[in-house]
C-alpha cells in the first residue's frame, strides 16, 4: 500500500534526526519513514551506530545536539527550558535501541531527552508492552509539541500513520483472517503439554554459541555469514560440561569482545575450529536431545556441517505454554531465584540461566519462570 496521499508535511524549529535500527528497515508497518517524510526539517539515516558516518558523526558533536531515549539523568521534554536544536531519534525495538544507544560512544554521551505520554499509543494494529510506549511517528509528534511548547501543531503528521492503522483494521476484518497471537491462542487451546518431548528426554543437552557477527551495516565488513568462536554445553542428567573457544577465520567484528565479555587475546588464541567442534562431536552421545534458547545456536552448528541430534527450543515451547513472550533467558533464570556467574563471559552466564529454565520445565516448574500476566 502507498500512504503518500495521507502524509502531511508540518515545519519543525527542531532538526529531527532518524537513525533506524536495519531490521526495522525491512517492517512494513515502520512508521519511523512516515515520520521522515512528515518532518520536512528532519533527515534519515539506516544503521546501527553513527560511527563510521561522516555526516551523524558531525551531528553528535555540534553542540545542542540531544538523543530522545529514557533514562534516569534524561531531561524532561515538559520542563526543558533550552529545548535541543537537534533530536536523534532512535527507530527500533526497545531492545535494538538500547544497544544502538548503549553500544555508540557518540549516542551514549549525548544528554537525554524523555517524554511521559498524554495518552495511550493509536497504534491498535499492536499490542503495546505498557501504556506509556507508543510508536516512533507517535513519540516524534509529542516530544516536538511539548519542545515548542505547541499542543496539536504536529498531531497532522499521525495521519498518514492513522490511515495505515484504519486501512490494516479494515483488512483483517474483511478477510477474517486472524492476527498471529489468535492464532497461538488458538493453538495452544489444545491441551497438549508443549514441553512433553523435554520431560521426557533421557539425556537433553543445553547449548549456546556466540558468533563473530559483523554489524549489518558495516563498510568494511568481510564477506562471509556469522561464525561460531565460542561454544558451551551441559548434559542435564550428569552435570558434564563442554566449552571451546574458537580462533576466528575472519577478521574479529570490533564488538564482539565487548558483547561476549572475553577479551580479544583469548579469542585470537583459541583452538582450530575442526579441534573444538571435533570435540564437541565426541562429547556428544546417541539419544540426545540438543537444547536451546531458540534456533541460532542451532543455525551456527548446522553451518558448520556437524550431524545433529534432534533439537528443542525451548523458548519457542515456552512461548506456547504462556501464549505470549517469556522476556529474555536471563530474566526467566532470575524468576527462578537462580544467580548468573559473573567474570566467565556471557556464554557462561547463558548457558547457567537456559539450564536452569530447562530444568525447571523437566520438573514442571516452567511457570515459575514466565512474567505473571494480568490479574493472575
Amino acid at each position: 500500500m502507498c500512504w503518500c496521499s495521507a502524509v502531511t508535511l508540518v515545519e519543525s524549529r527542531t532538526r529531527v534526526v532518524f537513525l533506524q535500527h536495519p531490521r526495522e528497515f525491512k517492517v512494513p508497518v515502520s512508521t519511523c519513514r512516515m515520520a521522515h517524510l512528515s518532518l520536512p526539517n528532519s533527515e534519515l539515516h539506516v544503521g546501527l551506530t553513527a560511527a563510521g558516518s561522516p555526516s551523524l558523526e558531525a551531528i553528535c558533536a555540534r553542540p545542542g545536539t540531544a538523543v530522545l531515549f529514557p533514562a534516569d539523568d534524561a531531561m524532561d521534554a515538559d520542563t526543558v527550558s533550552t529545548p535541543p536544536e537537534t533530536l536523534v531519534v532512535i527507530d527500533g525495538t526497545w531492545s535494538n535501541a538500547r544497544k544502538v544507544v548503549n553500544n555508540c560512544p557518540l549516542l551514549s554521551k549525548l544528554p537525554r531527552l524523555a517524554f511521559r505520554p498524554d495518552q495511550k499509543s493509536r497504534y491498535r494494529i499492536r499490542a503495546e508492552p505498557d501504556d506509556d510506549f507508543v510508536s516512533t511517528i507517535e513519540a516524534t509528534a509529542i516530544v516536538l509539541e511539548k519542545l515548542e511548547r505547541a499542543p496539536g501543531k504536529f498531531r497532522p503528521i499521525l495521519s498518514a500513520f492513522d490511515a495505515m492503522v484504519e486501512r490494516q483494521l479494515e483488512f483483517a476484518e474483511s478477510t477474517g483472517r486472524r492476527t498471529r497471537h489468535a492464532r497461538a491462542k488458538a493453538r495452544n487451546s489444545v491441551r497438549v503439554d508443549p514441553l512433553a518431548e523435554l520431560k521426557s528426554a533421557q539425556s537433553p543437552v543445553v547449548v549456546f554459541g556466540e558468533s563473530n557477527a559483523w554489524p549489518l551495516d558495516a563498510v568494511n565488513a568481510p564477506p562471509g555469514e556469522p561464525e561460531l568462536v565460542q561454544l558451551v554445553a551441559r548434559r542435564l542428567s550428569t552435570g558434564e560440561t563442554f566449552e571451546a573457544v574458537m580462533k576466528p577465520t575472519r577478521p574479529l567484528a570490533p564488538n564482539v569482545p565487548l558483547h561476549l565479555d572475553v577479551s580479544v587475546d583469548r579469542l585470537l588464541a583459541g583452538e582450530l575450529r575442526s579441534a573444538g567442534l571435533a570435540r564437541f562431536a565426541a562429547f556428544l552421545r546417541e539419544g540426545d536431545l540438543l537444547v536451546g534458547w531458540g534456533r541460532y545456536c542451532h543455525d551456527l552448528l548446522s553451518h558448520e556441517g556437524l550431524a545433529l541430534p534432534p533439537f528443542l527450543d525451548v523458548r519457542a515451547r515456552l512461548c506456547q505454554l504462556n501464549a505470549g513472550r517469556p522476556g529474555s533467558v536471563e530474566a526467566c533464570a532470575a524468576r527462578l531465584g537462580v544467580g548468573l556467574p559473573e567474570g566467565r563471559g556471557r556464554a557462561a552466564r547463558r548457558l547457567e540461566a537456559v539450564a536452569a529454565v530447562a530444568q525447571a520445565a523437566r520438573d514442571g516448574r516452567a511457570l515459575e519462570a514466565l512474567p505473571r500476566k494480568a490479574g493472575s
